[in-house]
């Protein structure tokens, strides 16, 4: 996500952001993406497309989120960037919420924008980050074979009464009502790669959440996938989805095939290695009720904080 303080902009805030990333984990592939500002010309666009590490461009609308502020009030002014992204082949990453519209409708609004995007630009490969709306599941299937979408696992975990609850289930877009939850799990077993995992993990700090109602977002690195799995075992005890839905091609895919796909990422193996995958085993373990910084400056507590999870490790 690139609407840091202050926001990564061009290739080259990214590669810098990258090269430290990559030291505090090697193993990881970093995908970065740019903030969709005016400042972004063909020669800024292709410098990031000549990157090997820069895969998109994030359009946030003004003020609807954290670190949003200087985002986007005018779509169309834009046009000209995205004829450009056509050409590199650069993807267009969206927050979907409509500048102005209250939340709980925001996503809904915003979809007019996203129809006239997919047919002026049909060649450009947009996803519609962290959806949670039945009828943004719906917009996307409309849409061409350009245009994806991501899930998270919070929003398939609860709905409005849980965000508003807890303050660190706060997330934007907002988790919205049961039909739009069912929704989303039902995607996800539907085996459509229209739809992919998207964590959309955010960690803000203890004192952040608990001092300012706009810092939206939920923390769920480290226990995405088993929340994943946590969220369809609910689906299927209260009868949404049935344990015939649930299948290991479609978890694969709906977990890293068709969103690496889409992405256009090879299978990172290495020279002589085995495929590695995730394995997830009941042992017991919980989230934990907050993790903290080395220096144990920084709190940041889970999604999920005290519930089971499933252990994820690495097999061959």
């Amino acid at each position: 996500m690139p609407n840091l303080q202050p926001p990564i902009r061009y290739a080259s805030d990214a590669l810098l952001y990258h090269k430290k990333l990559s030291k505090l984990a090697p193993n990881v592939k970093f995908m970065m993406t740019l903030f969709l500002h005016p400042g972004l010309d063909e020669r800024s666009i292709a410098e990031a497309a000549q990157s090997e590490h820069i895969y998109g461009v994030k359009l946030y609308p003004a003020g609807v989120t954290t670190n949003s502020k200087d985002g986007v009030s005018d779509i169309k002014q834009f046009y000209p960037i995205f004829k450009v992204m056509e050409k590199y082949n650069l993807v267009l990453n969206i927050h979907g919420e409509k500048v102005g519209s209250a939340p709980a409708d925001a996503e809904a609004d915003f979809l007019p924008e996203l129809f006239e995007l997919a047919e002026k630009f049909p060649n450009l490969r947009i996803v519609c980050e962290h959806i949670s709306t039945k009828a943004g599941l719906e917009a996307v299937q409309q849409c061409g074979s350009n245009v994806r979408a991501t899930i998270t696992a919070h929003h398939l975990l609860m709905t409005s009464e849980d965000a508003t609850r807890d303050v660190f289930n706060f997330c934007k877009p907002i988790a919205k009502t049961l039909e739009d939850r069912i929704a989303l799990v039902q995607a996800v077993v539907d085996g459509s790669s229209k739809f992919f995992f998207g964590s959309d993990s955010a960690p803000h700090p203890v004192q952040s959440k608990r001092e300012s109602k706009n810092v939206a977002g939920c923390f769920t690195q480290g226990w995405a996938a088993g929340l994943v799995i946590s969220a369809l075992e609910q689906a299927m005890n209260r009868r949404w989805i049935s344990e015939e839905d649930v299948t290991s091609e479609k978890l694969k895919g709906f977990l890293s095939y068709y969103g690496r796909e889409f992405y256009r990422v090879s299978e990172a193996t290495g020279s002589g290695q085995p495929k590695r995958h995730v394995v997830l085993r009941r042992t017991g373990e919980k989230i934990p009720e907050e993790v903290k910084s080395a220096d144990g400056t920084i709190q940041i507590v889970p999604f999920g904080r005290g519930k089971e999870i499933m252990s994820v490790t690495w097999g061959h």
